[in-house]
Parts: structure tokens; C-alpha cells; sequence
């Protein structure tokens, strides 16, 4: 009975000992969203990203023009049609018909294929930005000895309260003014490095 008592305690003692260890590990909090506004790297990014969604937008607009040039054509050759003209005619809408099918075909395949391409191109311009957010972050808490960071950005922190704010200090690690804000509206942000 002394033994089983003597593991009791042992056990409970390290129960406190853990306990203890856990409640001085810091908790901080940083809001990514804001810091990914002012970095310069992220505006380069983002207008890198909104000329070439642009370039994509105006192929796909051009293509949409000539459509729309084929169902004038189309519109303009029914009007002609008359009982003499009839079988050429037919003929002729037949044709303007399958060209505009097939011409809305291709724009689907080429929007489609925009997509994918703005996708993988906001990947590519964007990546290396929240690699050096979370770096900065990263390096920010292991200097202030922080055993956690939280982001207060992503919807999966539903309540914080207290902890540090190390925002200010990633901004100066980034060679951003600490108490800077940025003009962009929040949820106007792209996936932040939390998310990736």
C-alpha cells in the first residue's frame, strides 16, 4: 500500500511538474493578413498577378468578339432568307451555326485552361511571399521564445484573448513600420501563410 501511495504521488507530482512546464509556455498571436498588406513583396505580386489575369481576360474578350461578330452574321443572314434564297441560305445558317458552337467550345476549353493558369500563376507569385511572412514569424517567435503562435486572420481561431501580439515586431523583422496599416480592405487577401 505505501508503494502504491509512493506511485500516487510520484505521479501526481510529475502531473504538477508537466502542468507547470505547460502554463509558462508563451502564447502569442499575429494577424498575416495584415502583415502580407504592407510587405512590398506582396503588392509586386499581386499587380504581376492582375496583368497577367488581364492578358488572359482580353484573349478570352477577343474570343468573345468574334462570337459575337458569327451570331451577327448569323442574325443578318436570317433576315435575308426568303423562299427563293432558302436551300443556300439554310446552308450558310447551318454553317455560321456550327462555327459559333464550335468557337463556344474553345472559349470554355481556353477559360477553363485561364483558370488553371491564374491558379498556378497566383501559386507562383505568391508563394515566396508567405514563405518569407512565415519565416519572419517563425524567427520572431523562436527570438521572443514563444512556444505557440496564433493567427488571428484565420477564421479557425474563434476567440483570443490575451497572449502577445508579435505583429509589430514581424512588420520591423520584414523592414515594414511597426505600426503600420494597410489600405486594403481585409478580406481582399489571398490565402495566407497559415493556409498553405
Amino acid at each position: 500500500m505505501k508503494h502504491l501511495l509512493k506511485s500516487v504521488l510520484v505521479a501526481a507530482g510529475l502531473f504538477l511538474t508537466v502542468g507547470a512546464v505547460n502554463a509558462q509556455q508563451k502564447i502569442g498571436h499575429v494577424n498575416s493578413q495584415e502583415i502580407l498588406f504592407l510587405m512590398p513583396e506582396y503588392k509586386t505580386a499581386n499587380q504581376a498577378l492582375e496583368t497577367f489575369v488581364g492578358t488572359k481576360r482580353t484573349e478570352i474578350q477577343q474570343m468573345d468578339a468574334e462570337r459575337q461578330k458569327k451570331i451577327t452574321a448569323f442574325m443578318d443572314k436570317q433576315k435575308t432568307r426568303s423562299e427563293a434564297n432558302k436551300e443556300t441560305v439554310d446552308q450558310e445558317l447551318q454553317t455560321l451555326s456550327t462555327e459559333i458552337q464550335q468557337m463556344e467550345g474553345r472559349m470554355g476549353e481556353v477559360q477553363q485552361k485561364a483558370e488553371q493558369e491564374v491558379g498556378a500563376k497566383r501559386e507562383e507569385v505568391f508563394q515566396p511571399v508567405f514563405e518569407k511572412a512565415e519565416k519572419a514569424i517563425q524567427a520572431v517567435a523562436k527570438e521572443k521564445g514563444y512556444a505557440y503562435i496564433l493567427d488571428i486572420a484565420q477564421q479557425s481561431v474563434l476567440y483570443f484573448e490575451g497572449g502577445d501580439d508579435i505583429s509589430a515586431a514581424v512588420k520591423t523583422k520584414l523592414g515594414i513600420d511597426p505600426n503600420a496599416k494597410p489600405a486594403a480592405p481585409a478580406n481582399a487577401a489571398p490565402t495566407t501563410p497559415a493556409a498553405q
